[in-house]
């Protein structure tokens, strides 16, 4: 499979935001509805977009979708994550999660349920594992934009990632940056995610500007660029800030 599809195996593109004029994450106990949508490249040449909304659900849940579909030449690849959650007292606490991958070779999916009655996480059909306060392969991005917003530069988390694995993340502000991107020139917060024996680097950058939102992300293995995602559209509920190029 051609080293771009790697991109979107991380899937860590995308987090949560508010509307651009409303409190910051540590100020409010709900959170905005919205949308993004990013241009998917590798050395600079477009291959696909993708897409994230935020939606209040039923029964005090909220709903976190993501999409992609990338191409080149004879090679495809779509991905899709869906989470439901629930936040309460400043936490995030995940319900469901669940991943589907189309295209060229093998389809894959996963499905996790995570109960809080019984402290367990379910990972497709296998029997149930001890919950020690994990987050999903998304919400876990949320939290990154909960800390960038209280002024912390160091955190780490324990995920279960999209394969259903269990991972562990650091990650670190290491500067300030001026972007130009399809969405607009922007200020971005950069931060590395740190990974123990592992090839890959992973550098996302988020906005003040827009409340912490991921305006970009670059990925890359052994020092080669695997892909790079840009912020395209921005629509957040309840504000009137709207761009799009």
């Amino acid at each position: 499979m051609s080293k771009w599809l790697t991109l979107l195996s991380i899937t860590l593109l995308l987090g949560l935001t508010f509307g651009a004029n409303k409190p910051a994450y540590g100020e409010t106990e709900q959170l905005v509805g919205f949308e993004a949508q990013y241009i998917v490249y590798r050395f600079g040449r477009s291959l696909g977009k993708a897409r994230l909304s935020l939606k209040a659900d039923e029964d005090n849940l909220y709903r976190l979708d993501y999409y992609s579909k990338v191409s080149a030449f004879f090679l495809s690849d779509i991905r899709s994550e869906t989470s439901l959650f629930s936040f309460e007292n400043k936490q995030l606490q995940p319900h469901t999660y669940a991943y589907s991958r189309s295209g060229t070779g093998s389809n894959k999916s996963t499905k996790i349920r995570f109960d809080a009655e019984k402290s367990t996480v379910t990972i497709n059909q296998a029997q149930p594992i001890e919950w020690l306060g994990q987050l999903d392969n998304q919400l876990y991005r949320l939290d990154v934009q909960l800390k960038l917003a209280s002024g912390k530069r160091k955190f780490a988390y324990d995920i279960v990632n999209n394969r259903g694995q269990l991972r562990h993340y650091e990650l670190k502000v290491v500067g300030k940056e001026q972007l130009d991107l399809p969405f607009g020139m922007i200020e971005g917060i950069k931060v590395k995610i740190l990974r123990k024996n592992s090839s890959r680097e992973t550098i996302v950058w988020f906005s003040p500007q827009l409340n912490y939102q991921l305006v970009k992300l670059q990925q890359f293995k052994d020092g080669d660029e695997q892909g790079e995602l840009r912020l395209k559209y921005f629509k957040s509920q309840n504000t009137e800030l709207e761009t799009k190029n």
